[in-house]
């Protein structure tokens, strides 16, 4: 039984976090709960010759939470959101869209054995913890947070003008009981238009020959990356997974030609040796997951 299942996101008054596992029924809504829609199903790409490797996810597809001072897309189960069949790719256990109000901010909560991280798509992101670290990151920035032995944090729109949007990201740790930990970076547009930079990187001792090195990048405790890119219009850029690794690809910004995906979707992608993408006509920003996957699904 997987240890890790059940990930939640804190009410107003946080509950003593333990290892996130899976419950039979739903926690308590929310004062504003979350709407459900009717989501259409996500595309596959089909071969003749071999089985589905590449699923699309549109964004309308997606689970829609709405909290009056927050808006999310959840793109596993998380919460109140629960589907057997869409428990993560990999490693990756959540992948959230989230967006707060001016001024809003998750309150400090606990969580433990996960490796939390951010990646900062538009506004002022606030980082604070129970250890006294904290800061401001502008979009771009990458944060990975390790609350392995337990840690409390918090997310905050640093500013009281504008909206914040992050992409938020649990990749499960190899090891249980990790010291807890902050480790975070800024990255130039410059560092990433027209290629996929490695943010995220496997750190000392969690990977085996081939994995992504790059010294300016944050570190997982996981044998797993995240690349970004800033696509110009009909830029393409091709990632080769090493074998038996899939990847996870969103588009944060703008539209993909190759795939075919809109603002805020998405793409599963395992059994491939490698992703081709190309921008639209407007560019694009991409974020890459790379994980191991299991060969026959995702």
């Amino acid at each position: 039984m997987l240890w890790w299942r059940h990930p939640r996101r804190p009410r107003a008054r946080p509950r003593p976090c333990k290892s996130p596992r899976r419950q039979r029924r739903p926690p308590t809504r929310p004062r504003r709960s979350p709407r459900r829609q009717n989501r259409p199903r996500p595309r596959v790409r089909a071969s003749s010759r071999r089985a589905v490797t590449v699923v699309l996810r549109p964004r309308a597809s997606l689970y829609h939470a709405e909290g009056g001072w927050f808006s999310a897309n959840w793109h596993f189960s998380f919460d109140q959101y629960w589907d057997d069949a869409n428990m993560g790719l990999g490693d990756l256990r959540v992948f959230n869209d989230d967006r707060l109000v001016p001024g809003a901010a998750w309150p400090m909560h606990p969580h433990r054995d996960i490796e939390g991280i951010t990646y900062v798509a538009e506004g002022t992101f606030e980082h604070a913890d129970s250890r006294g670290n904290g800061g401001i990151l502008p979009p771009g920035s990458v944060q990975r947070a390790t609350l392995g032995s337990g840690m409390q944090h918090s997310e905050r729109n640093g500013s009281k003008a504008e909206p914040m949007r992050f992409i938020q990201m649990w990749i499960m740790p190899s090891r249980r009981g990790l010291e807890p930990s902050i480790e975070q970076r800024e990255f130039s547009p410059e560092s990433r238009r027209n290629r996929l930079k490695p943010l995220l990187v496997p750190a000392p001792g969690y990977a085996n020959d081939g994995a992504p090195r790059a010294t300016d990048a944050v570190t997982v405790h996981q044998d797993a990356a995240v690349y970004a890119a800033l696509l110009d219009p009909r830029t393409k850029v091709r990632h080769e997974f090493r074998p038996g690794f899939g990847g996870y690809l969103f588009v944060v910004h703008g539209s993909l030609a190759k795939p075919e995906l809109d603002e805020g979707g998405a793409a599963k992608i395992w059994s491939e040796p490698a992703i081709e993408i190309e921008a639209g006509d407007e560019g694009a920003e991409v974020l890459l997951v790379e994980t191991k996957v299991d060969s026959k699904s995702p």
